[in-house]
């Protein structure tokens, strides 16, 4: 089983991205946020990753963070919630904010994230509530700049893309009223078509 892998960004695309370990290209499934997190092409890089064996495939799954990876492990143990569906979850949400959630019993913040539902956000808060509160104490009380680290990490994202400072400021900029409680993924995706005309 590979736990981690180590070597230089060969490609990056919209949910993927392609690590080189010593020739042997590596595809690595990732969430938006560990994607945005990543160096560019040609960089070195290192992932943790979990291994998804299938009859008819092994996929790989990589996470910039620990805590990324713990609750994407939580999330798969949740019946009905794959890894794939756990990587989209992730990608809305940040591991913590999400522990957080799910220890608050915070339903309605959870159905914000594109694939959860009210029936899954129910689930999760029943299955993973004792699993994540370890997580929901570190990430400590809800931030009152939610907004404004969202919009940075949107901006992060941006830069991660190969957008100009300026590109990824203004667009960040006229999504401002608009990202109140909405998750990073919505935001990128409503970014990305403003810039793409």
């Amino acid at each position: 089983m590979i736990a981690r892998l180590a070597g230089r960004i060969a490609e990056k695309r919209d949910d993927h991205a392609i690590v080189d370990v010593g020739g042997v290209g590596y595809l690595v499934h990732l969430s938006q946020l560990s994607l945005a997190s990543l160096p560019p092409p040609g960089e070195p890089a290192a992932l943790r990753v979990y291994t998804h064996v299938r009859e008819d495939a092994l996929d790989l799954y990589g996470f910039a963070t620990e805590d990324e990876e713990a609750v994407f492990r939580a999330l798969i143990d949740v019946k009905g919630v794959g890894p794939r569906a756990a990587q989209n979850i992730l990608s809305g949400i940040e591991a913590r904010e999400l522990a957080q959630a799910v220890a608050q019993g915070d339903v309605a913040r959870l159905t914000k994230v594109q694939g959860i539902g009210k029936k899954t956000a129910e689930r999760l808060v029943l299955e993973l509530k004792e699993k994540l509160v370890a997580l929901a104490r570190a990430a400590g009380p809800a931030r009152a700049g939610a907004e404004a680290d969202v919009l940075e990490q949107l901006r992060t994202a941006l830069l991660n893309l190969g957008y100009r400072p300026p590109q990824a400021e203004g667009v960040a900029e006229a999504l401002r009223d608009s990202a109140e409680g909405r998750p990073l993924d919505d935001l990128l995706r409503e970014a990305l078509k403003r810039l793409r005309g």
